[in-house]
């Protein structure tokens, strides 16, 4: 039977504090389940567990049936890999270990180390295990999901197919798959609003049982049909969408009732988790050191006194206060880059909020880049008006400048006095990675760090490329608070649904490089669904110079 239970799972990095150690849920056959929480606290961690990449330190779970996994990276570490090299490792385990052990006897008897035999073998073995069959999966796959034909999957590079070719690849084979459990790391990352849409209807029609990460909210309510929250040391489980999952967290924080119970259940579950570990140590003298640790930990509660609620709200304050600038923050004149759009002309005018929408691959990154002064690829003058200051977040959060720093040494040079540099860092979740270099954050707290430092640098013109991609659904939404609030300029290219509706006009390139004014959310959501239809939307307003 296709489902999944998990039963009091625990987990520690190595050489850090645990994680978690009171992770207990169930997903009954053909439910779709999504993992939410804050950046940090396990989502991932417990996808890798319950597919085999990581071993719990305590815990029990077991999976009905056969089951297939998607990583958040998919794809993306890889470039000079073949198709197949990716595809392969998102296949059932016999067939992955027939795949790899065929491409490397072909690689062998290609260059002339082997006559051949055991490519031989290694190819019966593939056919016996229905390795044509998995073949014809890829082709119909490709078909769906590549805008160019992929003829070869040995020789086609991964890095010839954008992000979102990538990922809608690997979704599409999975989800047309038949396997009964499916483990999906955020799925949406990569993918343009069409192919959200698209994501949307695949899951919303797959028998399969499925298990997911995402922050796409919009998603989430139309797909999740169980929200277990990751939260405190534990988690808990909301039988419902996401869209009344925010609801039914604010009435179980009311039930909690007040700190000193709150702390009492708290206290009570830690001794009781201590008694359970030195009963299993009284057993099995290799669990002595679990033991002791809990024990030590219950000790250090109960000597701390009464402490927060046990699943606290994460809280993330953004606060971006900006300047006035001239009327005309930017104008462009006769724009291209690289001959991704046709080049087209218009102005942004203070206060304004410009979304860049349109497909993946059209150039909406360059074209953020080249407001940034990047001028390689550029045709056309952009022209700044005065008062100006320009800052940009990145999608990859790439700060070469960063790395090798501690992040209280990044705040410190905007702020100067470390006091005010860590109450900084504690209001964007970051006061436990003061001390961290840069490049060992997690993508969540990347992104976090260089929003902070764009607040700090103090900008009245923000560039926000795919902002809310790597942040939990509590930090998105600090963001878009804090941008309700900015008195200045925001041009953002986005695929966040939820991000994007606080807009108030959109510039969309299409897939033949067109490019179109659209005057608010509801239309810009109508032209991304018909792209080839735009003139007959309401107020649409081409602004290329001439046709193509």
């Amino acid at each position: 039977m296709s489902s999944i239970a998990v039963s009091e799972l625990a987990y520690s990095p190595p050489g850090a504090e645990q994680l978690f150690f009171d992770v207990s849920f169930g997903v009954t056959a053909g439910e779709h389940a999504a993992i939410v929480g804050p950046n940090g606290v396990g989502k991932s961690t417990i996808l890798k567990i319950l597919t085999g990449e990581y071993e719990a330190d305590d815990g029990e779970f077991s999976i009905g049936g056969t089951f297939l996994k998607m990583t958040q990276d998919v794809g993306m570490s890889k470039p000079d890999d073949a198709v197949r090299d990716m595809l392969i490792e998102v296949a059932p385990t016999a067939l992955r270990e027939a795949g790899k052990r065929l491409f490397a006897a072909e690689k062998t008897m290609m260059s002339g180390e082997d006559d051949g035999m055991a490519y031989a073998e290694a190819l019966g073995d593939w056919g016996d295990l229905g390795g044509y069959d998995l073949e014809s999966q890829w082709a119909a796959a490709a078909q769906r999901s590549v805008k160019t034909p992929v003829t070869d999957f040995a020789t086609r590079k991964v890095g010839e197919l954008s992000g979102g070719e990538r990922k809608r690849l690997v979704l599409d084979l999975l989800l047309n798959s038949g396997a009964d459990v499916l483990f999906l790391d955020e799925p949406d990352n990569y993918l343009d609003i069409p192919t959200r849409a698209w994501l949307e209807d695949q899951i919303r029609t797959c028998k399969s049982t499925i298990l997911m990460v995402s922050h796409d909210r919009l998603l989430l309510e139309r797909v999740a049909t169980k929200i277990i929250a990751v939260e405190g040391s534990g988690c808990w489980v909301h039988g419902g969408s996401y869209a009344t999952f925010p609801e039914a967290r604010q009435k179980r924080q009311e039930l909690l009732g007040d700190d000193l119970k709150r702390w009492n259940d708290e206290e009570r579950r830690l001794f009781h988790h201590m008694k359970i570990m030195k009963q299993r140590a009284a057993q099995n003298f290799k669990n002595a050191t679990k033991a002791n640790a809990a024990e030590t930990r219950w000790e250090k509660f109960v000597k701390a006194g009464p402490p927060p609620p046990p699943v606290p709200d994460q809280q993330i304050y953004v606060r971006f206060t900006g300047a006035d600038s001239a009327r005309r923050v930017v104008k462009f004149e006769s724009v291209a880059v690289d001959d991704l759009f046709l080049p087209f002309s218009d102005e942004v005018h203070f206060g304004e909020r410009v979304g860049l929408i349109g497909p993946n691959g059209t150039g909406k990154t360059h074209l953020l880049n080249a407001l940034n002064g990047k001028t390689e690829g550029l045709v056309g003058t952009i022209t700044y008006g005065p008062r100006t200051s320009v800052g940009m977040f990145t999608q990859i959060n790439d700060r070469p400048e960063f790395r090798g720093r501690e992040c209280i040494d990044i705040v410190r040079d905007k702020l100067v006095d470390e006091q005010k540099s860590m109450a900084a860092l504690a209001r964007y979740g970051l006061r436990n990675n003061a001390r961290q270099e840069f490049q060992t954050l997690s993508g969540g707290q990347k992104a976090r760090l260089e929003i902070l430092s764009l607040e700090l640098a103090g900008h009245n013109v923000l560039l926000l490329d795919e902002p809310t991609d790597n942040l939990d659904i509590e930090s998105s939404e600090a963001l878009e608070r804090a941008l309700d609030g900015f008195e200045g300029t925001v041009l953002a290219v986005s695929h966040d649904r939820t991000f994007l509706a606080r807009f108030e006009r959109f510039v969309m390139i299409t897939d033949d490089g067109d490019v179109w004014e659209l005057p608010d959310f509801d239309v810009a959501i109508a032209g991304l669904s018909s792209p080839n239809d735009l003139s007959s939307l309401r107020l649409a307003k081409p602004l290329c110079d001439h046709a193509r």
